[in-house]
């Protein structure tokens, strides 16, 4: 395996900023996965797995490690006791997969259409959006186990998913590089219309009972409304769509948080264990900011509050930057510290899950 020099990753990122990597490689095959970790391993050096890019923040001075984009493709199918399971290779684009199983009448992604990156980075985030999470339908994740070398297959409760959480993202990050993830579908199963807003648009076309199709319609139609689908001539499409996760909450603290708001009908989400759910873009927005607000070539989406776009000249340190303004008002405002969502590479360190200063 001879890795590539200082490669530009940029262009590798739907953020576009950000340096290069020291070594680069691209692997199509398992094979070619293990022995670029190994070739990692033999050189004391740091591994960077990539996948889509839209959920990744690379700093300025880009990253001193071998990064391995992967480029394993392939999709298998079985019928399971009335379900079918889908095995999908890391590097299927994932909303080309939703697409599939929509177009086949399979129900358990069709809320996630749209959603930009790979199928290896589901699992990683718990990927959700519109009352529908992949930890619903997944069963199986099939990784190299870095520590011990090893393919392993891990089932669902193994992961140990929880909003925008897993084992490969809290407890073990970095350990597992994904190959490919199995999800259990139901063949002709009711669509997820759980999600408000989801509800009111399918409402306005008339849909009381929509198939699939149309469901995944209406999300896409939504995630538009807000650039949330990467389309070329966007203003808004350099970002990693949303820049913080929505907040879980104790029951008091949203109570407190709308008093503050002089705003009883926050929008908010009970959860099972009795905790809310409030939005982080609502948040923001409360807090002091306006959609399209900037600083110079960073500032919010046109369409959405809770996407921090990269324009023309803008710079890693620019991004990181206004995030910690916009996390820092938001905790002065309602005393509540807001959990950045991306993946951040190359700075020399984090603190609260944002780097710690704009440099590397």
């Amino acid at each position: 395996m001879t890795p590539l020099e200082r490669v530009p990753l940029a262009p590798y990122s739907t953020m576009g900023v950000g340096g290069a990597a020291r070594f680069f490689v691209e692997a199509r095959h398992e094979e070619e996965v293990a022995e670029a970790v190994a070739w990692a391993a033999r050189r004391d050096l740091a591994l960077y797995v990539l996948g889509g890019g839209s959920n990744l923040v690379v700093g300025d001075a880009g990253v001193d490690g071998l990064v391995l984009r992967l480029g394993l493709r392939g999709i298998e199918t079985r019928e399971v006791g009335g379900a079918v399971e889908l095995t999908a290779a890391a590097g299927e684009p994932w909303d080309d997969l939703v697409r599939l199983t929509v177009e086949r009448g399979w129900a358990g992604l069709e809320c996630l259409s749209g959603i930009p990156g790979l199928v290896g980075a589901t699992p990683i985030q718990n990927v959700g959006a519109y009352g529908q999470e992949v930890s619903e339908t997944l069963v199986a994740v099939r990784a190299l186990d870095r520590g011990s070398g090893q393919v392993v297959t891990l089932a669902s409760h193994e992961c140990r998913f929880a909003y925008r959480q897993s084992l490969f993202k809290r407890d073990a990050p970095g350990r597992h590089v994904i190959l490919s993830v199995t999800y259990r579908l139901a063949p002709g199963g009711a669509p997820a219309v759980r999600y408000a807003e989801l509800r009111q648009h399918l409402a306005a076309r008339g849909l009381a009972a929509p198939a699939l199709a149309r469901v995944r319609e209406s999300v896409l139609a939504i995630r538009r409304s807000k650039s949330m689908v990467i389309e070329p001539g966007d203003e808004n499409r350099r970002s990693c769509g949303s820049f913080f996760v929505n907040p879980v909450v104790a029951a008091g603290d949203a109570a407190r948080i709308a008093a503050i708001a002089g705003d009883a009908s926050v929008p908010r989400w009970p959860q099972p264990d009795g905790r809310v759910k409030l939005p982080a873009a609502w948040l923001i927005q409360r807090a002091g900011f306006a959609r399209g607000q900037a600083d110079g070539a960073v500032g919010l989406s046109t369409r959405h509050a809770l996407a921090i776009v990269a324009h023309e000249g803008a710079r890693a340190g620019d991004v990181v930057a206004f995030a910690r303004h916009v996390r820092e008002r938001v905790e002065a405002v309602f005393g509540l510290q807001l959990v950045p969502e991306p993946v951040f590479w190359g700075f020399a360190r984090l603190r609260d899950g944002l780097p710690d200063d704009g440099a590397a």
